[in-house]
């Protein structure tokens, strides 16, 4: 290991000298090795190795330049923290790699903004500056295999290769059968991001507890004012997710563990008590209303008491699964004995509103303007739900937000005729008689039909769930954990078989820095002769690549690495 960190703090001198010059995947392989070896001490029950081996990540150049483009590349890079910094060109970049030191290291306080909740209510977020977002990216690293080898299996959320897909598919699996438990305990976590015991955190988290502690303790400016923060990991900060899982975990193993010593494994075994958890989110199942109220609530009560937390009294119910029960913007009920899955009623009421805010606010845009608006919104939610019961959902949805539209129409010509208002902002298509798009004619003189997105051609798609012991950082379940997140890449790219062409030519990876593409890494579709030089749209000229490598293809003459088709 030791040998690793000294070839990898070779690059410094002997390697890259620019931000342009960084060979991404050494740095992704380097990256990788060390937090598999700090997976397997944790496996092996040797803390003391993992410490030194956390130490010896985080002061390595490949992991500081790894948490550097993280920062610079996620939605977040152009929010800037109280410093009002930002990393948004090649040489702050590199500058910042060398910035990234624990000696002296003071993170300041997070500027605090709000966000409306579904519920009409505003949720508070705490952003760093990004040198602190860099740090915590830099600390996760070293942190992710420790978490991933100590969580619970049924535990989904902000974990690798996990989503809320998978979570729904467990619950299924729990309460479809006809054995199945009939009563579930829906319960909700009192603002858990905000009172998580900082004590709790210091004292249980494994990672560099000085660091920890100052994050913890940064506080928060609002309204010009600092305020000091007691408990809680803010929201908005990278490591939180993370953070939160920690402290969440054992929820489901310590709770049939317990239930196991006092009652016996073969009546546990009785119980059908099931635990399903998304960040904070999570509903156990039972097999009868009394082992919920009077041995499950109890001891989830105390387990979240020994970290600051309590159950919202108001919002935590336990229900029969014949009247159905929210969770993760789904329903789940049973009709008659068959469990259905099906959008929830207000998280199809929430996407509603938002379409109509959208189609509201721009009453005099152009029609090409609100569809390119539309588009990712009506995709996104449409692909979200598409592993459920939801074409009648999607049908009706999208007889709502024609209507709109034929408004909007409408309104932008009240002297014009109904004919005439259907033949400028619709067409036939296919098998569709009225299809809201428009043909627009691009730079190099080549027409191109924009369409609104379909909700009712969404298909259905059975999810498959991953693994319950599934772990990213064992190499035994590498090639589960690749196959697993290419089938899910070519699920994204669904809608345009030209891309899932391309994704499986490069092998599922950038063409320029021959890293990995991810849903969280995203990807843009680049023309090795430019179009405005004659060059053509077949796949022959074209390669997916990252966005920041695309940037740096057209603006620092990076070269692309052309597959074998």
């Amino acid at each position: 290991m030791e040998a690793l960190i000294r070839k990898d703090e070779s690059a410094l001198s002997g390697g890259p000298q620019t931000w342009g010059a960084i060979d991404w995947h050494r740095v992704e392989r380097n990256v990788q090795e060390m937090q598999i070896r700090i997976a397997k001490a944790t496996q092996e029950g040797d803390w003391r190795r993992v410490k030194t081996l956390q130490r010896s990540l985080t002061r390595s150049f490949s992991a500081k330049a790894s948490a550097v483009k993280r920062v610079t590349e996620n939605q977040g890079k152009r929010t800037a923290g109280v410093d009002r910094e930002k990393w948004d060109s090649p040489e702050t970049r590199w500058e910042a790699i060398g910035r990234l030191k624990r000696r002296g290291y003071r993170p300041l306080p997070l500027r605090r903004v709000f966000i409306p909740k579904a519920n009409g209510k505003e949720r508070p977020l705490g952003i760093p500056t990004m040198l602190d977002r860099a740090m915590q990216a830099l600390y996760l690293l070293a942190l992710e295999p420790v978490s991933e080898g100590t969580s619970d299996p049924n535990s989904y959320g902000f974990r690798i290769n996990r989503s809320t897909a998978d979570a729904m598919s467990q619950l299924f699996l729990n309460l479809s059968r006809k054995a199945s438990a009939q009563w579930i305990l829906e319960a909700d976590i009192k603002g858990c991001f905000d009172h998580i015991s900082h004590d709790w955190l210091e004292s249980n988290v494994p990672m560099d507890k000085a660091i920890l502690r100052k994050w913890l303790k940064a506080g928060v400016v609002f309204q010009g004012q600092l305020q000091a923060t007691k408990a809680g990991t803010p929201q908005g900060g990278i490591i939180s997710p993370t953070l939160a899982n920690v402290a969440l975990n054992g929820l489901e193993r310590q709770l049939v563990k317990s239930l196991e010593t006092k009652l016996g494994v073969v009546n546990t075994k009785k119980l059908k008590v099931n635990v399903v958890r998304y960040a904070d989110d999570f509903v156990i199942t039972g097999s009868t209303p009394e082992i919920l109220e009077s041995e499950v609530k109890p001891w989830v009560e105390q387990f979240l008491a020994v970290r600051g937390l309590t159950l919202s009294t108001e919002k935590t119910r336990i229900v029969n699964i014949a009247d159905g029960f929210d969770f993760l913007g789904w329903n789940f009920r049973k009709y008659s004995g068959t469990l259905l899955i099906k959008p929830s009623k207000k998280n199809v009421q929430t996407f509603y509103r938002k379409v109509k805010g959208v189609i509201s606010a721009n009453k005099t845009a152009k029609q090409v303007n609100i569809i390119n608006l539309l588009n990712p919104m009506l995709r996104g939610w449409a692909q979200y739900h598409s592993p459920v019961v939801a074409k009648a959902t999607f049908n009706r949805l999208e007889y709502a937000v024609s209507k709109a539209l034929w408004r909007w129409a409408k309104r932008r010509h009240p002297q014009n005729t109904t004919d005439w208002v259907r033949k400028k902002y619709y067409a036939p298509v296919g098998d569709r008689s009225w299809v809201f798009g428009t043909t627009i004619v691009d730079d190099g003189g080549n027409s191109r039909w924009v369409g609104l997105y379909s909700l009712a051609g969404t298909p259905i798609q059975r999810h498959k769930k991953v693994r319950g012991g599934y772990h990213p950082f064992d190499p035994a379940q590498e090639r589960y954990g690749e196959t697993l997140r290419q089938e899910r890449m070519l699920n994204n790219m669904s809608h345009r078989k030209q891309w899932i062409k391309l994704y499986i030519s490069q092998r599922g990876l950038c063409a320029v820095c021959e890293c990995k593409i991810t849903k969280e890494t995203g990807w843009e579709d680049h023309h090795i002769e430019y179009r405005t030089y004659g060059g053509s749209d077949a796949l022959g000229n074209r390669v997916l690549l990252h966005p920041d490598c695309h940037k740096q293809v057209h603006h620092h003459g990076r070269p692309v690495v052309k597959p074998v088709q």
